[in-house]
This record gives C-alpha cells, sequence and structure tokens, in this order.
C-alpha cells in the first residue's frame, strides 16, 4: 500500500490530471469560439446602434445635443443676438447630459455587477480546481482503504463538474449574448421606422436583461451539477 500511494503521487499530475484536461478541453475551447462569434456580433450591433441614434439627433435638427462641436460652432454663429436662444440651448443640453449621464450610471453599475458575477464564477472554479489537483493524490491514496473506497469517483465527479463551470458559463454567455442581439436588432428596426422611439424604454429593458443575467451566473454550478453529480448515493 506505501508503494501504491508513491505511485498515485508520481504519476497523479501526468496520468490523471493530464488525461482529464485533455479530454475536457475540447469542449471549453468549442464553447467558447462559439460565444466569441456572438460576442463579435453583438459589438458591430452595438455600433450601428449608436450611428443610427446620432444619425436621428441631427434629423431632428438637434446634433449639437450628442456633438460638442455642432453645439460650440451653433454658439458661435449665434453670437450674442439672441441671448434667449442661448439659455434655451444650454438649458436642453445640460437636462438631456443630465439625463444620458443618469441612464449611463445605472447601465455601468449594472454592467459591472454583471460581469463581477461571472469573474466571480471564474475565480472560484479555478480556485477548486486547484485545491483538487493538489490534493488529489491524497483522495486517489486513501480509496485504497476500506471505507474510503467512494473517495476516487467523488473526486472525480467533483473535478469534472467543476471544470465544467467554464463551459457552462460560456453557453450561458452566448445565450445572453444572442438575446443582447435580438435586442438591438428590434431598437435599430424601431430607430429605423418610428421617428418616436424611446431610447429610455430601451434602457429600462437592458437592465432588467442585465440581472437576469447577475442571477443566472450564479446558477452554473446548479446546471453542471445536473450534468456531473457530485455529491449523494447517486
Amino acid at each position: 500500500r506505501p508503494f501504491a500511494i508513491g505511485l498515485c503521487v508520481m504519476f497523479f499530475p501526468t496520468v490523471v490530471l493530464g488525461t482529464i484536461n485533455a479530454v475536457m478541453s475540447p469542449v471549453v475551447q468549442g464553447t467558447h469560439a462559439i460565444l466569441e462569434g456572438q460576442t463579435l456580433d453583438l459589438q458591430a450591433y452595438q455600433q450601428q446602434k449608436d450611428d443610427l441614434e446620432a444619425e436621428a439627433r441631427r434629423r431632428e435638427g438637434k446634433a449639437w445635443l450628442v456633438d460638442d462641436e455642432v453645439y460650440e460652432q451653433r454658439l458661435a454663429d449665434m453670437g450674442i443676438t439672441d441671448l434667449g436662444e442661448i439659455i434655451s440651448m444650454w438649458a436642453e443640453r445640460t437636462w438631456y447630459d443630465i439625463k444620458a449621464g443618469f441612464r449611463q450610471l445605472v447601465r455601468d453599475f449594472f454592467e459591472l455587477l454583471f460581469n463581477a458575477a461571472g469573474l466571480t464564477i471564474d475565480t472560484l472554479r479555478t480556485f477548486f480546481l486547484v485545491v483538487l489537483s493538489i490534493l488529489g493524490p491524497l483522495s486517489f491514496a486513501l480509496s485504497i482503504y476500506d471505507g474510503f473506497h467512494s473517495t476516487l469517483s467523488a473526486w472525480f465527479s467533483r473535478y469534472i463538474q467543476i471544470y465544467l463551470w467554464l463551459p457552462v458559463s460560456d453557453l450561458f454567455s452566448t445565450i445572453l449574448a444572442k438575446i443582447q442581439i435580438l435586442m438591438l436588432q428590434q431598437d435599430i428596426e424601431r430607430m429605423q421606422t418610428d421617428p418616436n422611439f424611446s431610447l429610455d424604454a430601451s434602457d429600462g429593458v437592458y437592465i432588467v436583461f442585465l440581472i437576469i443575467g447577475i442571477v443566472g451566473y450564479f446558477t452554473i454550478p446548479t446546471v453542471a451539477g445536473w450534468i456531473i453529480q457530485a455529491g449523494g448515493m447517486g
């Protein structure tokens, strides 16, 4: 038995971890490639929406609300001949900046929480895998003793389950990106056809979407547990 324990410690990193990682790596790479494709599409649609918003302001004759150069040029053209118009423009631009700033602040806050949720899952996954990798030889060694035979299967199931957190997270992120693309496509279509479309309503839906994503990220360990059961008599 001491000889068997020594073999477990010696060949564990290469044989056991190397084999599991080699088998599971294509799953991780495949889901990540799907996510990257959706992310590129998302960036393109977001840029198209931003361009349409600026174009809509120009059609309304209010490009000066979003463009500092246009605003300064218009003030320079007016001079001081129409003080009331200047004050009205300044008040409208200030109110627009306040609303846009508050809207962006709320968006940034929930986007921060959204990214933090994904980073938390990734960090915990890395930590758990490191602990299981370091203490794996101990589980293998104990499994040769009576009463500890289930230790080996429990270690395998837990390692594979936690390893699956990343591909499950990538799949969830892919679904979120696809939903966001559909939302952007709908906003773009409405901006092109409806001159009275409100971006405030669109931002409200986006914030709700981020909240759903934050909650969803913390269900990833549960979903991975449905794939590989890591505890109990099952």
